[in-house]
Order: C-alpha cells, then structure tokens, then sequence
C-alpha cells in the first residue's frame, strides 16, 4: 500500500468521524428541542461528510484514469466508515425534519388549550 493510499483512507476517517461528532451533538441537540443547535451541527456534519467524500472520489478518479492501485484493507474500512456515517447523517436529518414538525403541533395544540381555556 503506498502513502498516498494511507493518507486518503485517514483523511477520509478523520473526515467521517468529525461528521460523526457533530451528528451526534445535533441529536443530542434534538432531545433537548434545541433545533437551531442541531441544525448548526448539522451544517457542520454535511461539510465535513463531503470533504470525506471528495478525498474518496479523487481516489477513485486516479484509479480509474490509469493511476496504480491496489486494495487495502484501510482504504475499504475508509470507505466502509464514510457509507456508515453518511446513512446515520440522512436517519438524523429526517428526525430533525420529524421532530421539529411535530413540536410545532404540540405549540399549535397549546395555543388551542390556550385559547379556549380563555373564553370559558
């Protein structure tokens, strides 16, 4: 395996891991109903996934243009970490989009209580 090869599957992890990190904080972010947070670290988490990516295409470009290559098991295990993170990151998205619609119910069935409380 040459250094090239090390390089790109360590970027493509530390990249990955990062998403991961802010993945998580976003999450933990949605249990408290901080949604402006987790779509902060969101953001965060989408722009280091891409750079992951990026680093993993380049090397899938230079193999395909005619550059070496040969496997690695570090390299699969790159790549295997970035599909991980990136299904976990598209699972938080839709709990961020479901949870904030139905915070939004629950005001919208308070301000009902609310309201008719009020004419009573």
């Amino acid at each position: 395996m040459n250094e090239q090869t090390v390089q790109d599957a360590m970027q493509i992890i530390l990249h990955a891991g990062d998403a991961r990190k802010y993945c998580m904080e976003a999450l933990k972010a949605i249990e408290t109903s901080d949604f402006e947070t987790a779509e902060e670290k969101m953001v965060l988490a989408n722009e280091e996934i891409v750079q992951a990516h990026h680093i993993q295409t380049d090397a899938i470009t230079a193999e395909t243009s005619g550059e070496e290559g040969h496997y690695s098991v570090l390299f699969a295990h790159a790549q295997d970490t970035l599909m991980t993170i990136y299904s976990e990151l598209n699972i938080a998205k839709r709990m961020l989009a479901i949870f904030k619609t139905y915070d939004q119910r629950i005001q919208q069935i308070e301000q009902q209580i609310q309201g008719g409380s009020e004419d009573e």
